[in-house]
Formats: C-alpha cells, sequence, structure tokens
C-alpha cells in the first residue's frame, strides 16, 4: 500500500517538477535578455542573423507563465495567474513591434518614424508598450506575496525588484540597474520556486 502511494505521489508530482524546469529556464533566458537589452539599442539592433535578446526575451516570458501551475492555489493566486498571463500575452506583441524594430538594421529614420506612428496609436502603444508588459512583473509579484509571510526576503525580492526594473529603464534610463533589477527579481522568483515546499503560503 505505501508502495502505491508512493508511486502516486512521483506521478502526481511529475507535471510539477516539469513546470518548475520550464521556470527556472524562463528565468535563466530572462535574465540572458536583460544582459543583452543593458548594452543599449545599438547592441540590439546590430545583431546578426537573428535579434537573440528579444528571442530569449519572448521565450522566457512564455516559460514564466508554468509560475502558475507551480505555486499552491487560492484566490490570490488566481488573481496573479490571470495578471502573469495578459503579461504574457503582452510582452509577445511587445516583441513583435521589437523584431520589425530590428529589422531596420542601421535605419534609424525608418525605425524612429514606425515608433513615432506607435506612439500615436493609444490602442498599441497601451497595451503592448506602456502598461502591457509590466502585467508580467504584477502578476509574478502576486503570486510571490503569498510568501511575504514565509518567505519574507525571496518574496521581498520580487515585490521590490519588479517595478525598479520600470523606474530604472524608463525614468533613470539606466542599463546596468535595469540589469541589477531584474536578476534580484528573478533570483527572488528562482528562491521561492525551490523553497521548501512544506510550508504554508499566506492564505
Amino acid at each position: 500500500m505505501k508502495l502505491i502511494c508512493k508511486l502516486c505521489g512521483q506521478t502526481l508530482n511529475q507535471p510539477i517538477m516539469k513546470s518548475k524546469n520550464l521556470c527556472l529556464i524562463g528565468l535563466l533566458l530572462f535574465i540572458a535578455s536583460y544582459v543583452m537589452f543593458s548594452q543599449g539599442s545599438q547592441f540590439s539592433h546590430a545583431q546578426k542573423p537573428i535579434d537573440y535578446a528579444h528571442w530569449s526575451n519572448l521565450i522566457g516570458a512564455v516559460l514564466l507563465l508554468s509560475f502558475n501551475y507551480v505555486f499552491s492555489k487560492n484566490k490570490l493566486h488566481t488573481i496573479a495567474s490571470v495578471v502573469t498571463a495578459i503579461g504574457v500575452i503582452a510582452h509577445i506583441g511587445l516583441c513583435t513591434i521589437d523584431f520589425i524594430m530590428w529589422s531596420f538594421g542601421s535605419d534609424d529614420v525608418s525605425r524612429t518614424a514606425l515608433l513615432n506612428h506607435l506612439y500615436s496609436t493609444p490602442s498599441i502603444v497601451y497595451p503592448f508598450i506602456i502598461i502591457g508588459p509590466s502585467m508580467l512583473f504584477v502578476g509574478l509579484s502576486l503570486h510571490a506575496w503569498n510568501f511575504i509571510k514565509k518567505h519574507t526576503l525571496p518574496a521581498l525580492m520580487v515585490i521590490l525588484g519588479a517595478p525598479a526594473v520600470g523606474i530604472s529603464y524608463f525614468i533613470l534610463n539606466n542599463g546596468n540597474l535595469m540589469l541589477l533589477s531584474c536578476f534580484i527579481f528573478c533570483l527572488g522568483l528562482g528562491l521561492l520556486l525551490y523553497r521548501n515546499t512544506n510550508t504554508k503560503v499566506l492564505m
């Protein structure tokens, strides 16, 4: 009987372990993309034969959706999962726009013209550039809030690291600080991912 229970437990844990592995790969790709982003726009536009930075960011963001399946479920988890999914969809749109920007190569005039056109189109700029992509960070931060009592440090790393990424990029225009903020954010998620699973979350 014990053997049967053990085997059943292992079977149930297999999807969770697979999701954890996908989360970890997503975090590594996400950090890798920010390493390249921190080098500046000229570096991104000069990549050949593909836009490695945004492909890493795109794949990483999609894999981060796996965090919706590895944490204990409660009301906050449901909200966080929806917000995270919205953020992933927005990231796909943002990366698609960035792929087009990259395709201009050294043609900064055409790139600027397209960017000005996008920023004058609210139905694109808000959901896919300004607000939408940040929902990925908000959703993952909500997941982290579930552990604020029992795993305070890694939860705070996620919750504080998320806005720091946006502030360092949009306000301070500091690539190194953006990279550091992303690293702290991802490290916090990694620590929560491999936390003691016997610890109860905030209900």
